[in-house]
């Protein structure tokens, strides 16, 4: 059966007038920008397209080497050897040689800091199951499908160029994510400027995250580049409170890459404030109750709502309320019985249940009486030709 529903404006007005963020046109040839704070995904650009990762993928590596800190597996002051193989990688490095033994905290620093790609290798030997970072790389793959980065398959544990070593954007994101997420103690090694191990090569101590330091709340988390891939970053910024992950890759310069990611975060900021949009308990919409003791029932959000809006002025939002309705009794108060879509242009879709704010007993004689009267009067439109078969169906009706 098909009701209208009656939007009560207490709640969603606490929107006010808002509108469509101005677009960010980015430069790089993919790109995936997220507020982590409320899940908003603000900018994808090729974000599903799997690429070329470069060192960006070390990232992955980090994870997996945090994991087994975590677990046991490997202690923070373990000294591990560094075999011919490690010692082999060209490109960023920290000059490692087989007659070193190091431990898996410089080693780490190695990795994030300064990008090394025989720290990386060091580590994924450490943990593969045969001690070769081809079963290392196999595990990332493994590991990436079960954390939901469905668009990345790995070679080798640092990077390095190989045609089947892809990632998307979204699944740095992904990986970004659960970094924080997940390792908040060790999180802070990614804001670590400068890392000089033993002191052999002091011009290559410096983080290459060229947003670190610039005072605009960045704290992570990894820069790549190769011939192929262009210049990427994987960047992390907190500001007030929120926080926001980007992923750019395919830049033609460091340069461009810094200013970039810049422009990014202050878009980002800028153009986007967290509102609370709707109070738990707050009364949004009123649908009709089928044999129930009361003739009507309350939709409210379960808990307060926060939300990502344009700072902009411009167009209002749109928002409507999809349910079920008339709504059969017994109702239990926290019974998710709609569904409330909020709609600003330039962002996904907001939708969130909407639950009973009260208790509805099933009706007694009296009420079950006035309900047939209303069949019987025609007050009740059944999509049936026989009332009594009347069920509920689905009603909407915008705000």
């Amino acid at each position: 059966m098909t009701q209208a529903l009656r939007i009560a404006a207490l709640a969603l007005s606490l929107l006010g007038s808002t509108a469509m963020a101005q677009q960010f046109e980015t430069s790089a040839g993919s790109g995936f920008v997220m507020d982590m704070t409320t899940g908003t995904v603000l900018l994808e650009k090729n974000a599903d397209a799997p690429l070329p990762p470069a060192s960006m993928s070390k990232l992955m590596t980090i994870y997996m080497a945090f994991e087994a800190v975590a677990d046991g597996r490997l202690r923070i002051d373990e000294e591990l050897p560094v075999s011919a193989h490690a010692a082999s990688y060209g490109g960023s490095s920290m000059f490692l040689d087989t007659t070193d033994r190091v431990t898996v905290e410089d080693l780490l620093r190695g990795v994030i800091v300064l990008s090394g790609n025989d720290a990386s290798t060091v580590l994924a030997e450490a943990l593969s199951p045969d001690g070769t970072e081809a079963g290392f790389a196999r595990m990332m793959t493994a590991r990436a499908r079960e954390m939901g980065m469905n668009n990345s398959t790995f070679a080798n544990s640092s990077g390095w160029p190989d045609p089947s070593h892809r990632m998307s954007m979204r699944d740095l994101g992904i990986l970004a994510e659960r970094l924080i997420v997940d390792f908040p103690t060790f999180y802070p090694i990614f804001a670590e400027q400068e890392f000089l191990f033993d002191g052999r090569v002091p011009s290559n101590s410096r983080n290459r995250n060229p947003i670190l330091g610039l005072g605009i709340g960045a704290d992570g988390l990894k820069t790549g580049h190769t011939s192929e891939a262009g210049y990427g970053l994987v960047g992390s910024a907190k500001q007030d409170g929120r926080r926001i992950i980007f992923v750019l890759s395919g830049m033609d310069t460091p340069q461009e890459r810094a200013e970039e990611s810049e422009k990014i975060v202050n878009w980002a900021f800028r153009q986007f404030a967290q509102r609370e949009v709707a109070a738990s308990g707050v009364r949004i919409a009123t649908a009709d109750v089928w044999m129930g003791e009361t003739q009507q029932i309350g939709l409210t959000v379960a808990e307060d709502l926060q939300m990502l809006v344009p700072t902009t002025n411009g167009d209002t939002l749109n928002a409507s309320v999809s349910f079920s309705g008339p709504v059969q009794a017994p109702i239990t108060a926290g019974q998710t019985l709609g569904e409330l879509v909020i709609e600003f242009d330039g962002l996904p879709d907001r939708r969130v249940p909407l639950v009973a704010d009260a208790d509805v007993a099933r009706g007694g004689f009296m009420p079950r009486m006035r309900t047939a009267a209303q069949v019987l009067l025609g007050k009740v439109t059944s999509r049936t030709a026989d009332p009594a078969a009347a069920a509920p169906a689905d009603a909407e009706e915008a705000a």
